[in-house]
């Protein structure tokens, strides 16, 4: 007997059930690029209305949670990353009160919310900055060197591009990991750990249920600041130690915001969580910003960037788990997000690789993050015209290298950056999602888009992929309500099994996983009864034709 699987429509799900205590540990997090998700006055721009309406979609789909990129006050000079007033919602996205009912909103639904924080730096318009002397107690200002201190005071770039230091009209300069619109505070300074903690506990007290902590790896410098006495530095983040990046000062900090959260969990009952952005050399200097006094969960780079290869792909998984386990804590599995080039594109162009690679992320063991548009197969955008772009590396020292590096919302390994994208900058992930229609804006909104979005996109709307179940949305759909329904998905044991060269086979209770990382079929005894494959997979008898670039879930 033959017989032949492809994607199934998912089963009705049940109401949101909240994942209880723990939840954080196997959660399926959506993360939400405000500005690009949903418009709802027309102006082309996402907002916290628009999002608050698309918020069944997320239901429906399947997560547990929601992780909305910064909507606070700011100039924008570095989409919103530039923080002006972190207790104010710009007027672009809405405001206060919209924030209020988009989180009312979630929890009605069953959703958590994760909120963005920026503890690294601020934007230059920041009332701190804009305080002359403030500014001098509360940011990194160095006098320069050379006769009249008219050379920066060391050798750091900006992982942007360029210098990572501003002369001001004093004379003397300042740090900019970034933009020079974006200062880089003084940790050593305690009115700046206070502020912080103060500004968790205004959103906290507003119903958030955790925050992912933009550069947890930067707020720490080395003493001296010491020149690095290496060019292209942003090639080398994630990949050495820095004296401006995973310094262990950092993880004070986190123990402390730990304290704080665990706090409002115990009054809550329930639990609220820090998700680190961290960039460290290898798997275990990243485990120890999820050690037990510390954040809930980091994301994994390692993962994000590895090759489409099975020996390359094991490699990262053992290392990963292998040091998460060290330390008792999930790992947190991540493909794409607003920093870097869609997963669709990274891995070849291939929409068959991104469909296979979804459903081996989602059968490891731990909490996996989707960025908005996976679930719908979108490519980078790859011709983007230079008067829309507007990521600020596109305008700095990198531009002719397309050398930009991971950091506040670069979280591009610098080998990985320019893989299928353009020019190696950010604003190819970014394009708005298209809802409906076969023009754009495809449902976006009433107005047009703030970047323009493809005219071939009629065919990938969240409208035509809904109901056919060779899509990727009813993919991703049955993916998740399998994860949800079988007991051995996310946080449990998994085990390597015997499998030919070029594909991987793990066990979870209950459940078997096949990944063909070749681009041509390979047949071996069918393990069990195929629940999902990200392409058809047929079984002969005894024997199980995996297509190349496919993934399938067995129940055995």
């Amino acid at each position: 007997m033959t017989q032949e699987l492809t994607s199934p429509s998912p089963a009705p799900q049940a109401p949101g059930t909240g994942r209880g205590p723990g939840w954080w540990r196997d959660a399926v997090i959506y993360q939400v690029y405000v500005r690009s998700f949903a418009d709802s006055d027309g102006d082309g721009i996402g907002d916290l209305r628009g999002a608050r309406e698309r918020l069944p979609y997320l239901k429906d789909l399947g997560v547990d949670a929601v992780w909305l990129t910064p909507f606070y006050a700011s100039p924008q000079a570095d989409g919103g990353y530039d923080v002006a007033d972190y207790r104010a919602v710009d007027p672009l996205f809405g405001t206060l009160q919209d924030a209020d009912e988009l989180i009312r909103a979630a929890h009605d639904l069953g959703l958590r919310v994760i909120v963005d924080i920026v503890p690294n730096h601020t934007s230059d318009r920041h009332p701190w900055f804009q305080d002359p002397e403030l500014a001098r107690q509360r940011y990194l200002f160095r006098p320069g060197k050379g006769e009249s201190g008219e050379l920066p005071p060391n050798d750091w770039e900006s992982v942007f591009g360029g210098p990572a230091w501003t002369r001001t009209d004093r004379g003397d300069w300042y740090l900019h990991l970034f933009a020079p619109e974006q200062p880089d505070l003084n940790w050593d300074n305690p009115e700046v750990h206070a502020e912080f903690e103060a500004i968790m506990r205004f959103w906290l007290d507003l119903g958030v249920d955790g925050f992912r902590v933009d550069v947890a790896h930067g707020m720490i410098k080395a003493p001296g600041l010491p020149d690095i006495g290496h060019g292209a530095q942003a090639q080398l983040i994630g990949a050495q130690m820095l004296p401006f990046f995973d310094q262990d000062g950092v993880h004070a900090i986190h123990r402390a915001w730990r304290r704080l959260l665990d706090g409002y969990g115990d009054a809550r009952g329930k639990q609220v969580i820090g998700v680190a952005e961290a960039w460290a050399p290898t798997a275990e200097r990243l485990a120890l910003y999820v050690r037990p006094d510390e954040l809930h969960q980091a994301f994994n780079f390692q993962f994000l960037n590895a090759p489409w290869q099975s020996d390359a792909l094991r490699s990262v998984i053992d290392a990963s788990l292998a040091a998460t386990a060290s330390v008792g804590a999930p790992t947190t599995w991540v493909l794409s997000n607003h920093d870097v080039v869609r997963h669709t594109t990274r891995l070849g162009g291939s929409l068959a690789r991104a469909r296979a690679a979804t459903l081996l992320m989602l059968a490891l063991p731990g909490s996996a993050y989707l960025y908005q548009g996976e679930e719908l197969g979108l490519p980078e955008v790859t011709d983007l015209p230079d008067e829309v772009r507007q990521d600020p590396a596109f305008f700095r020292g990198g531009r002719a290298t397309g050398a930009v590096g991971p950091g506040t919302d670069t979280e591009s390994a610098p080998d990985g950056a320019a893989a299928g994208g353009q020019d190696g900058f950010r604003d190819g992930c970014r394009v708005p999602l298209p809802w409906s229609g076969e023009l754009p804006p495809y449902g976006f909104g009433p107005g047009g888009s703030w970047l323009p979005q493809p005219a071939d996109w009629g065919g990938l709307t969240v409208a035509a992929q809904t109901g056919d179940p060779a899509s990727t949305l009813e993919l991703y759909r049955a993916a998740l309500e399998l994860r949800r329904r079988l007991p051995g998905l996310g946080d449990g044991p998994m085990s390597w099994a015997p499998a030919p060269d070029g594909v991987l086979a793990f066990t979870r209770p209950g459940l078997l996983c096949t990944v063909n990382t070749l681009g041509h079929d390979v047949g071996l005894p069918a393990p069990g009864t195929p629940l999902l494959s990200s392409a058809p997979v047929t079984v002969d008898d005894a024997t199980a034709q995996l297509p190349g670039d496919s993934c399938t879930w067995w129940a055995i």
